[in-house]
């Protein structure tokens, strides 16, 4: 079961402070490690993944959405942004093996505000390519419109000669939902929208005095 945020009120002012502090020491770790390990540019990773129907959530009649994403160099924290309103997401994804697919024992800690637009989590993973997965919901279907279409930014904490700094790659784009039919609404991203024109229907018109069969006119 996974450890899943559904609220629809704002958190108190003590409750973000808490979590903000929770939040600051994963960087601080996250920093330390990236101290020790910076492989690439962070400032121009790669990053590909999609969503698709999630797992229901026991007592929750929200829509759930699962994301899955890799990335071409470790990062230490993400956002998920998207353009309709969540109404919860799980706080810990969960990494794996980008080539084995085992668990790995990197983490993420997510935190935001419900209903709101973003989630934004800190955490770290050691390899290129590890797989994280996750879970956000949404309180419209899946496959309604406008569909969900979350756009991801990625970060890396690191120390350059006694300084910390971070990186920032993105936005990328997961798409829309996959499984879902096609509705002739919009078969691109939120970054290249594709928009399908309606093809305009002709009806034949209907001519009083019989004009269309072709008989003259009575004079």
């Amino acid at each position: 079961m996974h450890t899943y945020r559904h609220v629809h009120r704002r958190r108190p002012s003590w409750l973000a402070a808490l979590l903000l502090a929770a939040l600051a020491s994963l960087v601080l770790a996250a920093v330390a490690y990236g101290e020790e390990e910076n492989n690439g540019d962070p400032n121009d990773y790669s990053c590909r993944g999609g969503i698709k129907a999630g797992t229901a959530e026991p007592g929750s009649s929200e829509t759930q959405v699962q994301y899955l994403f890799t990335c071409s160099g470790p990062i230490t924290g993400y956002q998920l942004q998207s353009q309709i309103p969540l109404s919860g997401f799980q706080a810990s994804p969960l990494a794996s093996d980008g080539t084995t697919g085992e668990p790995t024992s990197d983490s993420f800690s997510c935190g935001g505000e419900v209903p709101g637009y973003a989630v934004n989590c800190v955490g770290s993973t050691k390899a290129e390519y590890e797989k994280i997965a996750g879970q956000f919901s949404i309180g419209t279907p899946l496959c309604a419109e406008p569909r969900v279409d979350p756009l991801l930014t990625v970060t890396y904490a690191y120390v350059e000669k006694g300084v910390v700094t971070q990186a920032i790659s993105g936005p990328f784009d997961l798409g829309r939902p996959l499984g879902c039919p096609a509705d002739g609404h919009n078969t691109g991203t939120r970054l290249e929208p594709r928009i399908v024109a309606k093809k305009a229907s002709h009806h034949r018109r209907r001519h009083r005095g019989g004009a269309s069969s072709g008989r003259g006119h009575r004079h």
